[in-house]
């Protein structure tokens, strides 16, 4: 089950359509906010805790030469040490693959209530043609004789 939902998840991720890339825009804007929170407050703390108490946030590499190692990213930069934030970028990370994920569930869940109206609407069409098994030709449901061939259906 879990394959077959990558599987779909990777289908969705490259080959979504125009209203699916709507949706997850919308979506992810709305959700946007509470994962972002969900992330930086619920999930990347235990995950730094079990990393030895590595805050994600203050990751960073100093790139301009000779400068000192500051113990938060801010204090790097308020010195004017130019950085690369990787642990900001982990983090947007993490909150970009939940975003998606849950965009991708709910299209998902909407494609399934689609295809079960459609199949609903399917089983209550009346039927009114029939298939002529001589020259399958399409005729009415009530003919006794075909009007194509002029078999006698009975």
């Amino acid at each position: 089950m879990i394959k077959n939902i990558l599987k779909e998840f990777k289908d969705f991720a490259v080959k979504g359509n125009v209203i699916d890339m709507a949706v997850g825009i919308i979506i992810g804007g709305a959700f946007s906010p509470i994962v972002n929170s969900l992330v930086k407050d619920i999930i990347m703390p235990p995950i730094g805790f079990i990393m030895g108490n590595v805050d994600f946030s203050n990751l960073y590499l100093p790139v301009t030469p000779g400068a000192q190692k500051y113990d938060t990213l801010q204090a790097a930069q308020e010195a004017g040490v130019v950085t690369v934030n990787y642990g900001l970028f982990i983090n947007t990370l993490i909150s970009f693959l939940i975003v998606s994920f849950s965009v991708f569930l709910l299209v998902k869940f909407i494609n399934k209530l689609k295809a079960e109206k459609k199949e609903e609407i399917k089983e209550n069409v009346e039927v009114t043609t029939k298939e002529c098994p001589y020259c399958c030709s399409v005729i009415n449901i009530k003919a006794t004789k075909c009007p194509h061939c002029a078999s006698s259906l009975q």
